[in-house]
């Protein structure tokens, strides 16, 4: 498969034409040898990655030669739904050719890495070996072609998201996402966040490098940025090598982080009802703008589409018994409770989703009741009486003043990490 990178030289991004003009130069030195592929794009959680129009136009380029699989990379959340995936990757592929992952039994294990090297990296924080695990699927050699597609953005376990995490998280097992979570929550997402070499990208460097070097894997990596809800590429970056992720984190560095002159005091964050259903994708809001809010400000998220906790069963009762208590009491909990050792994600996400008693938290929502959401250990508001005062119709990206009160509003965390500059 040809490697490339397309950058766009406006702030428009790239044209549809030459993302797909892209797409067809990619396929240009293989298209005639390939039988059988799978694409792994994200879920609908990643909607803004544009990785389902590429998922798209790559299902039109092949269907005619190929059979051609899609595994989305669910890492530990839910199935996507049938309107998920038309409205993710269009009509014309079909529901029928996705394969849905279980990162707790649908995975082999393949490798492990080593657990001095574990403490080499992490600075002696983490001292156990990691199983590496992967989706079978990604290990049938009657695949010519493998296909990983997705966004490269600022991310609170490896630094910044894609690359080799959508395999050994998005299509991996309970292991490597257990102790790949708890590496990063150890080491201290504000050490970890924006940034390429981390111990965690370490940890899927080593396993991609020692483990998965035989299949026949191809990075198909964007750059967007989605003021207003539209979607802008501003880079498309496709090939194996390292280089071309490394590309696409300078990239990324530039488009989506975003530096405040000075910290916040109060913030107000929108999360989509159709995108965020669970604190455990919405708790962006608390880690994604946490750098930026000041000792004693606030934190207000408008969540009026969530209505659990976990995206699974087990890790929503893990949620909703111990709380987002914060690093220090987290890891006291891991000590004396064997189901939070067991389920380490758990106790990362924990950890990621408290501010650690610098900043208050209130989850604004219409299905957790108050009782749900203060067992938790956020502060509560009912979303419907905070919008009154709070109107995400009448708010602009940015600074606002409500009521005489300046706050910062954030329309989608996913799609950027905001910082204060001391403490990046």
């Amino acid at each position: 498969m040809n490697s490339l990178i397309r950058t766009a030289s406006t702030d428009a991004g790239l044209s549809v034409e030459e993302i797909r003009a892209a797409v067809r130069e990619s396929l240009a030195d293989c298209r005639d040898r390939l039988h059988k592929v799978l694409l792994l794009p994200p879920d609908y959680t990643r909607f803004h990655s544009y990785a389902g129009q590429l998922t798209a136009m790559y299902y039109e380029e092949l269907k005619d030669t190929c059979e051609i699989d899609i595994l989305p990379a669910l890492g530990t959340h839910v199935p996507v739904t049938k309107d998920e995936w038309v409205e993710m990757f269009g009509p014309n592929v079909p529901f029928e050719r996705c394969i849905v992952h279980n990162w707790r039994t649908d995975v082999v294990k393949i490798g492990e890495v080593p657990g001095d090297y574990v403490s080499s990296i992490s600075e002696g924080l983490v001292t156990t070996p990691i199983d590496v695990e992967v989706n079978r699927h990604l290990l049938d050699p009657s695949y010519d072609l493998i296909l990983s597609l997705g966004q490269v953005v600022p991310h609170e376990v490896v630094g910044m998201a894609n690359r080799n995490k959508n395999i050994f998280v998005g299509c991996g097992g309970a292991s490597m996402i257990n102790n790949s979570h708890m590496l990063g929550a150890f080491y201290g997402l504000e050490r970890i966040m924006g940034k390429d070499h981390t111990p965690v990208r370490d940890v899927f460097d080593y396993a991609e490098e020692h483990f998965l070097l035989q299949i026949p894997l191809c990075y198909v990596l964007t750059v967007t940025t989605a003021p207003g809800g539209n979607i802008r590429v501003h880079g498309l970056f496709i090939g194996r090598e390292r280089s071309k992720f490394e590309a696409a984190v300078r990239l990324a560095q530039e488009k989506n982080l975003i530096f405040v002159d000075r910290p916040f005091k109060k913030v107000v964050v929108m999360l989509d009802e159709k995108e965020f259903k669970s604190t455990w994708l919405g708790n962006k809001a608390v880690y994604r703008t946490r750098m930026a809010i000041e000792d004693g400000g606030s934190l207000i998220v408008l969540a009026p589409g969530v209505d659990k906790f976990g995206e699974d069963a087990a890790n929503d009762r893990l949620i909703r018994k111990y709380g987002y208590v914060g690093r220090e009491q987290v890891l006291k909990l891991v000590e004396e409770h064997e189901d939070l050792r067991e389920n380490l994600s758990v106790a990362a996400h924990l950890i990621h989703g408290s501010s650690d008693g610098r900043f208050s938290i209130t989850y604004c929502t219409r299905h957790l009741t108050g009782d749900e959401v203060r067992g938790a250990a956020f502060d509560y508001i009912p979303y419907d009486e905070i919008v009154k005062k709070y109107d995400p119709s009448k708010l602009t990206p940015g600074y606002n003043t409500v009521d005489g009160e300046e706050i910062y509003y954030i329309p989608n965390p996913a799609l950027g990490l905001w910082a204060d500059r001391k403490r990046f």
